[in-house]
């Protein structure tokens, strides 16, 4: 079900007019745009960003170790999805994931910014695309997965927004995040990345609890890394941070495989059932009970 911003009334049907009081969303570059304020009020991010991810994206330890994760998560405790939203799905690399793993699913993605869609776009041409605040979802019991992946630290109300992932969930329906785990590991990246907080696991589980939804798992990854990557933050120059990009990010060939075969390895690890109590970043699975 959609639901207008304007007068939070739900509505039916294949266009965004709403039919009580005729509001409807704006276009953006060509997307639809529910909150259009938010692309201006950014927060000192720069979109151009996106451009840079999606040239390392494909080829990266970090990314491709996520995505192979998440290729396991996501069919084991979401099977039958057929109607999928990735809030925050930047330039697409997971939601080109995604669509490998349910080739019939309805897939839609959402950014703050139209330039990391344009990206996306090219990647997963049969996407439904929108500029949207996770803080301001226009839809009610529609999706039955939500996905947020590496999002919800960067939002201030990140209570609000696992309330209206809540209320987007379809009853029975699920959720399943990502976040920067460790308030020791805080650096000039989560700075210049513009990060609100680094989660502990019993922070992040209370509030989805919170939320509403029941949790079915929670786990860290990048644990075998976390020695690399506690050197790698302490190590960090000041003036890293004008660049706006993680100096992890700039690695060499030889390195970025032997970071790659750790991750397989931890990979495995966690299919075997490894609980690692320590890790660069958390996985969360949840679920909206059928009766709610």
């Amino acid at each position: 079900m959609k639901l207008c911003l304007a007068c939070q009334k739900p509505f039916a049907g294949s266009g965004w007019e709403c039919p009580a009081c005729g509001s409807e969303p704006l276009l953006r570059d060509g997307y639809l745009a529910f909150a259009p304020e938010l692309v201006i009020q950014n927060d000192g991010f720069n979109p151009e960003t996106f451009r840079r991810y999606a040239e390392v994206e494909a080829g990266h330890f970090w990314f491709v170790g996520r995505n192979a994760i998440l290729s396991d998560f996501l069919p084991r405790y979401f099977s039958q999805a057929e109607k999928i939203l990735e809030i925050g799905c930047g330039t697409g690399f997971v939601l080109a994931n995604t669509r490998s793993l349910y080739p019939s699913a309805q897939l839609c993605g959402s950014d703050i910014f139209t330039e990391g869609l344009d990206f996306a776009r090219q990647r997963v041409p049969g996407a439904s695309l929108f500029q949207m605040d996770a803080c301001h979802i226009p839809y009610r019991e529609e999706f039955d997965l939500i996905c947020a992946f590496d999002v919800l630290e960067h939002i201030e109300d990140d209570r609000g927004a696992l309330a209206q992932m809540y209320l987007a969930c379809q009853k029975g329906g699920g959720l399943i995040l990502t976040v920067p785990q460790h308030r020791w590991l805080w650096s000039s990246t989560d700075d210049y990345a513009h990060h609100k907080r680094r989660y502990t696991r019993k922070e992040l589980v209370a509030r989805v609890l919170d939320a509403g939804f029941r949790v079915e798992y929670a786990g860290s990854f990048v644990s075998l890394l976390l020695p690399v990557m506690l050197a790698s933050r302490l190590l960090q120059k000041s003036a890293d941070a004008a660049d706006q990009m993680d100096a992890g990010f700039k690695i060499g060939k030889l390195a970025n495989r032997l970071l790659g075969g750790v991750m397989k390895l931890e990979r495995w690890l966690i299919a075997q059932g490894v609980s690692f109590p320590l890790g660069g970043s958390l996985l969360l699975v949840a679920r909206r009970g059928q009766d709610e």
